[in-house]
């Protein structure tokens, strides 16, 4: 009979055919999914002589929150080599605008055990660390048989994904217990995931209160609000996923507010187009951000899109809704944004980021709104009253300074694991 994981590598292979349909499908729209498809595969050319630490950052939103730890491990192990892993090309381009040359980036192979044996033993990594909710049933186990420390750190585990891992409860606990550690955000992350099987579970906190917006970050969020106006209102919807901008485009006409403008910056850089094409047929005056030009008093719409500048676009706003929070779609990242002091609006829908938007709500930082002419009616609200905004910036930089600390021990058990 079957052992749990030879069903889930069976089911690989037998998707294997849509992982090709796949990759083509969203080059449709990002080519960049066609390059580098070697790697997925575990072929690899790039290698170094120094011993590697390995970290695995999904997406753009991972690789972000993992700059102060990497910056740390670079530091404290100079003599070491950082492979930085990604799943998606956003999450590669942002590793390479954030590190440069100084870290080796690659993409993680598929869960396919020959895929993966091959980036363990090509790359023979010290130590492996998995950041958030990355869990690969085949990569742990042969991590596991190799004796590759495999750390899984700045865990978070919604209910909802509990739910979906607790159908395969066998597969989940065998491969959770290999974990040589577990680390989570919160207490409730600990627990969902201690109850799936996981052991040696701890409490680290968030990983994202410890950002440090670097210094030309400020440049770039004063040169863009001089684009967008010095006397204008700016209202920045930002990480804006599917369905939402046209939720926010109409009920922003109900706000009679003198030079009010909007900027819009999309979750991904693949629907850049799709969501100009829907700003024009609302018959709204807008500018791109990459035209990098002044805006025009009788523009109504600014279009984010640029690569690597969120935090810039912050910094140049009076106030941001986090998207991912009006559908139901789990949110996006609201610490940056307080991290800057910007008052913040996050819709209903926040289970990717429960902890960090309930603490911001009770801490002043943040104002729920439950759906889009509320957001409308309290946006309009706010930015009558600058007083509000600024308690609310204020707010921010405290519940984020009050937060930070999960860096340090995620050094902390990354060197026990090195050296135990």
């Amino acid at each position: 009979m079957l052992k749990p994981r030879q069903i889930y590598t069976l089911v690989l292979w037998l998707l294997l055919p849509y992982v090709f349909f796949h990759l083509l499908w969203r080059a449709r729209k990002q080519p960049e999914y066609l390059s580098h498809i070697p790697e997925r595969f575990g072929f690899y050319k790039v290698q170094t002589d120094k011993p590697i630490i390995w970290l695995h950052t999904v997406s753009v939103g991972e690789t972000r929150a993992a700059s102060t730890l990497i910056k740390r491990l670079q530091v404290s192990y100079p003599d070491h080599t950082i492979l930085l892993s990604h799943t998606t090309p956003t999450g590669r381009d942002a590793s390479e605008q954030l590190y440069g040359d100084s870290v080796i980036r690659v993409y993680l192979p598929y869960d396919y055990p020959f895929a993966i044996q091959r980036f363990l033993q090509h790359f023979k990594p010290r130590i492996g660390v998995l950041l958030e909710t990355e869990i690969w049933f085949n990569l742990i186990h042969q991590s596991n048989t190799l004796l590759i420390p495999l750390l899984l750190l700045n865990a978070r585990l919604s209910e909802k994904s509990a739910r979906s891992y607790k159908r395969f409860t066998s597969l989940t606990k065998t491969g959770l217990s290999q974990l040589n550690l577990v680390a989570a955000q919160s207490t409730e992350d600990a627990v969902r995931l201690a109850s799936l099987g996981a052991e040696n579970v701890t409490v680290m906190g968030n990983l994202k209160y410890d950002i440090e917006p670097p210094k030309p970050i400020h440049e770039t969020g004063k040169h863009l609000r001089n684009l967008f106006g010095l006397n204008r209102p700016i209202f920045l919807a930002a990480s804006t996923r599917a369905g939402e901008e046209k939720l926010l485009l109409e009920s922003l006409n109900q706000i009679d507010l003198p030079g009010l403008l909007t900027v819009i910056v999309p979750r991904h850089p693949q629907r850049f187009e799709e969501v100009a094409s829907l700003i024009a047929q609302h018959g709204i005056q807008f500018q791109r951000r990459s035209e990098n030009l002044p805006v025009s008093a009788d523009t109504k719409v600014v279009l984010g899109d640029s690569m690597g500048e969120m935090l810039a676009y912050y910094v140049a706003c009076d106030i941001t809704f986090i998207g991912g929070s009006l559908l139901p779609l789990g949110g996006q990242n609201l610490i940056e944004a307080c991290a800057v002091g910007t008052p913040v609006l996050i819709g209903p829908h926040t289970y990717n980021f429960s902890q960090a938007t309930m603490l911001a709500i009770e801490n002043g930082a943040a104002i729920r709104i439950q759906n889009a002419d509320n957001l409308a009616q309290t946006l309009h609200q706010l930015l009558l009253q600058p007083e509000k905004l600024a308690q609310m910036g204020k707010a921010g930089l405290s519940f984020v300074n009050a937060n930070k600390g999960a860096t340090e021990k995620a050094l902390s058990k990354i060197n026990q694991a090195l050296y135990t």
